[in-house]
């Protein structure tokens, strides 16, 4: 666990997302969850030997399995936009998994299947605020990767939480992106939150740099998918972009299997939702929300 500043921390140690922890005199806000149980274990004893009342709070940035798997396990009352909650609503109690590789996090887990799910229980639409006797704590909507994405902002302490908005050192995911609203976003994080500290979904703490490095990489991948369409390629063309995508990342060997498989199943489904909605291989819009 590290510490931002009193009361604001952050945990990229765990199998998953980088989870946050914001500590008040009459709560605390835990931001997303860890899959494995151990982890979750751990992560509570943590949070729980910070300063704080015994209301607790936590807020899913999207609806991804990799943050929100284990979510019940921390027993806390769950916030998230309300189009992620749709796709909650929409899902088994029990978590299946899928057929499909999709490079998340879960997929490298086996006793991910067979987990039960936790449904938000609050919801919003573009704009949320918590007080717990502390900073304010705005809940902002920010689709790109996914429709139900949201930032946590603390502006006091110059400090967001931007979950997959921003990956580092590890290809982002692609299969609900709107690349424009996206590049659009990452665009605004880099000129309108220059001066805050920024958190990742994953790989912690992040520079403008690497802000700038993701919006130039997902404009990148837009304009080559603009000339396979103008080539009328199929979706599975798009595998021919993941060597040069992945070359832009320093990882180690054991991940080149996953990141090349988030890829294949992220760039195919950006693809065909965008130029050939009729490929999209039939599955339903749920089932690409857990990517």
């Amino acid at each position: 666990m590290q510490q931002i500043e009193q009361g604001i921390l952050f945990e990229d140690g765990f199998l998953g997302v980088t989870l946050g922890a914001l500590t008040f005199s009459q709560g605390i806000v835990l931001i997303d969850a860890p899959i494995r149980p151990e982890d979750t274990r751990a992560w509570r004893s943590a949070t729980l030997t910070q300063r704080s009342a015994s209301n607790r709070l936590l807020v899913s940035l999207d609806a991804h399995p990799d943050r929100t798997l284990g979510a019940r396990a921390l027993e806390c009352t769950i916030v998230a936009h309300s189009k992620a909650a749709q796709v909650f609503r929409n899902r088994p109690s029990i978590f299946k998994g899928q057929s499909a590789e999709t490079g998340s996090a879960w997929e490298t887990f086996s006793d991910a299947v067979g987990m039960r799910w936790a449904s938000p229980d609050i919801t919003f639409t573009e704009r949320m605020s918590l007080h717990l006797g502390g900073p304010e704590v705005n809940l902002e909507h920010h689709p790109g990767p996914t429709p139900g994405s949201i930032w946590v902002i603390i502006p006091a302490a110059q400090v967001i939480f931007v979950g997959d908005s921003l990956t580092i050192n590890q290809p982002p995911f692609l299969a609900q992106a709107d690349l424009p609203v996206w590049i659009e976003n990452l665009e605004a994080l880099a000129k309108s939150y220059a001066n805050y500290r920024i958190i990742s979904g994953r790989g912690g703490l992040a520079s403008i740099e690497d802000v700038r490095k993701l919006r130039k990489l997902l404009k990148d991948i837009s304009h080559k998918m603009e000339q396979l369409a103008e080539k009328n390629a199929a979706p599975e063309a798009t595998q021919e972009l993941i060597p040069s995508l992945l070359s832009n990342y320093t990882f180690p060997p054991q991940m080149q299997e996953l990141y090349t498989a988030r890829l294949r199943y992220g760039l195919y489904h950006c693809f065909a939702k965008r130029y050939r909605p009729t490929s999209a291989s039939g599955q339903t819009e749920i089932e690409e929300e857990e990517q």
